[in-house]
């Protein structure tokens, strides 16, 4: 059995072809195969990847519904759902000893499809043996998952009940890509129809009018109890916070380059990490417990003159010292104790320097649990010197990717219906090194995993990041709502005019990983047989 065409996402066995791909660690394999033919090396990735993966996964019932395309020219599909009809996976199974099965989705049309077929059992036959090495293994995955935002949210309260069902299902069961990982923001963020805060009022520095608003107790609390009672599986809540309250910062707006008054220690920073506590403890009061909590949402976007939406400026050191003083001990002495603290939460490309300002103060480190990273400018920040470098340095921490969407240079088209290369990107930044260019030409942007990249370079799960969370669940057509119109593409489209979702490329290509979705397993090293020897 061979790979699908070159537009495919193919994960299957082992091709017969000799290809050469750097190790796959973090899903656990480490293999280094002589070099085959010219484009052939992520084929070869691939195969071996998904035939791991699925030795990997628990039983279950067979019974996939196929996709219903809606087609919007240029190559570009998408797959339809409704109130009457959407389209299912197979869960995944294990297979009869000697078979496998592969699961491809392609630019033409598949979306996760199963087959089967039986390994070749001709002992003269020049096949490859691989060989699982139990005792060498990496970094434990965590999950992959998306954002509970207030426009998502919406979004997916806008459709019918029956229509609402399908595009929870289609994330949260195992008829779905089973997501385990969801971020959300506290209080407003860009995607919200509106900047609000937990408490305007000045100077109350004990937030005895600290209060939630209907943005949660009537869209995203009611969506999160409802994935959570869909889900099989533990869902891990992340809480990322955009800006403190106004009277709280330097430039009185809740927009733009400003930080918090004062200097950690103050009134103001215990009164913004009392801020954390008393909203873990008001969402709590709904049954809803978070794993982490991040700093503060890219707290270098508040060093950015006229930043267009809501942020709080911290330098490393400023977060450094906030933490040490204010937010870890805040958290410590909270009833919230097990809950992880996650720093920086901004770009890649700010790594190692934030890790070796922050971690190297041992009161600081003493709190914290992981790195978040963002993918925006990942094309400025070779994996290699930055997570790598990261994790060798503090090896005991994670790395966590905690944000990525498409559509959002300001050069790009906000949504792409169907729009294939989009959920490349999504692949290539889980598994690999370059991202797709910025202009998204599909002649160097390959439409499968299937990548062109050099023998040597490195993945991103390859380089010890632990799971990958992408932005908005759903957006409408035109990519938000967005009160700062800062629009963007979503794995999910939703056009509530006609009470039906569009599940985007990306939607499958995130599917994909679901079989990685193992919180707690860690990647085993499998050496490849060749030519009568180990490589």
């Amino acid at each position: 059995m061979v790979p699908g065409p070159p537009d495919s996402l193919w994960l299957g066995p082992a091709p017969v072809h000799r290809p050469r791909c750097p190790a796959l660690r973090s899903l656990g394999l480490a293999v280094e195969v002589a070099l085959g033919r010219k484009g052939a090396m992520w084929a070869g990735c691939a195969s071996i990847v998904g035939w791991f993966l699925f030795i990997q996964t628990a039983p279950g019932v067979a019974g996939g519904r196929p996709c219903s395309p809606q087609y919007f020219g240029h190559g570009l599909m998408a797959c339809e759902c409704n109130a009457t009809y959407c389209d299912t996976l197979d869960p995944v199974v294990i297979p009869a000893l000697g078979t496998y099965a592969k699961y491809e989705s392609s630019k033409a049309g598949k979306r996760l499809e199963r087959s089967e077929g039986r390994f070749q059992s001709d002992s003269t036959a020049p096949d490859l043996l691989l060989k699982l090495d139990t005792a060498q293994r990496y970094q434990k995955v965590k999950g992959f998952g998306g954002s509970v935002t207030d426009s998502a949210a919406m979004n997916i309260l806008s459709l019918s009940k029956e229509t609402q069902r399908h595009l929870l299902a289609s994330y949260f069961t195992e008829e779905g890509i089973e997501y385990n990982l969801l971020r959300i923001p506290m209080a407003s963020c860009d995607f919200s129809t509106h900047p609000y805060c937990y408490d305007d009022t000045q100077d109350d520095y004990q937030l005895l009018n600290f209060g939630l608003k209907d943005e949660d107790t009537k869209l995203k609390i009611p969506i999160l109890h409802r994935a959570m009672a869909l889900s099989k599986k533990p869902l891990s809540l992340v809480a990322s916070p955009w800006s403190s309250p106004v009277w709280m910062k330097t430039n009185g707006e809740m927009k733009g380059k400003g930080s918090l008054k004062g200097k950690p220690g103050d009134k103001y920073h215990k009164t913004w990490a009392n801020y954390f506590i008393r909203f873990l403890d008001e969402y709590a009061k709904h049954n809803l417990t978070f794993w982490a909590v991040t700093a503060g949402n890219e707290p270098t976007a508040g060093e950015i003159v006229f930043y267009p939406f809501q942020c709080l400026g911290f330098s490393p050191e400023h977060q450094r010292d906030f933490i040490a003083q204010d937010l870890g001990p805040a958290l410590a002495n909270s009833s919230h104790k097990g809950i992880q603290l996650i720093m920086l939460d901004d770009q890649r490309v700010m790594l190692p320097y934030w890790a070796e300002v922050i971690l190297n103060d041992p009161v600081a480190a003493s709190f914290i649990n992981g790195i978040g990273i963002h993918w925006y400018l990942d094309f400025l920040a070779p994996i290699d010197l930055t997570l790598s470098i990261t994790h060798n340095l503090f090896p005991g921490y994670y790395l966590l990717s905690t944000e990525a969407s498409t559509g959002s240079y300001f050069w790009e088209p906000r949504v792409v219906l169907g729009g294939w290369d989009r959920g490349s990107k999504y692949s290539h930044s889980i598994l690999t090194v370059r991202p797709p260019p910025r202009d998204g030409s599909q002649a160097s942007a390959p439409t499968s995993l299937q990548l062109s990249v050099s023998v040597s370079s490195s993945q991103n799960l390859n380089n010890y990041v632990t799971g990958w969370t992408d932005w908005n669940l759903a957006l409408d057509l035109e990519g938000g709502p967005n009160w700062s119109k800062n629009y963007v593409d979503s794995p999910v489209i939703v056009d509530s005019s006609k009470d039906l979702f569009y599940k985007q490329p990306m939607f499958y290509h995130m599917g994909h990983f679901r079989c990685a979705e193992l919180p707690g397993a860690a990647g085993i090293v499998c050496p490849v047989h060749v030519n009568g020897g180990w490589v």
